[in-house]
């Protein structure tokens, strides 16, 4: 049980750090979307790429202590409050679901950041801290 524990654990860290990594690439390669995203859903007009970057980085170290398990009550924590905040913030998309569908794969991944934090003492397979 304890393996299928911590291999479960392992893939959704995997899982949820390739979303993660992902958004934060956006802000990096293609600023013009990741500004128009930080506009539409965070009501931040004029996100420069300065700006973009700056968030980026900060973004880049937290995942990147989150899939190697640095930390885990503050990087676990942190991804939970990124993911959360852009869940709750796409709140609109919801209300139209069949325009909107993907938009509803952040609860189940909104749930996995959930899980990663409440477990993160069990998660242990290829983490650097146990704590």
């Amino acid at each position: 049980m304890k393996n299928n524990l911590s291999l479960s654990l392992l893939m959704l860290r995997l899982s949820v750090f390739l979303v993660m990594f992902m958004w934060t690439l956006d802000k990096f390669i293609n600023p013009g979307h990741a500004a128009k995203v930080f506009e539409h859903f965070y009501f931040l007009p004029n996100s420069g790429e300065t700006l973009l970057a700056i968030v980026g980085s900060i973004q880049m170290i937290i995942i990147i202590a989150f899939v190697i398990g640095f930390k885990k009550k503050i990087s676990y924590g942190l991804v939970f409050i990124m993911h959360f905040i852009s869940t709750v913030s796409s709140f609109n998309q919801y209300l139209n679901p069949w325009d909107n569908l993907l938009f509803f794969a952040a609860w189940p991944m909104l749930a996995a950041c959930f899980a990663l934090y409440t477990l993160r003492e069990k998660d242990t397979l290829y983490t650097i801290s146990n704590y």
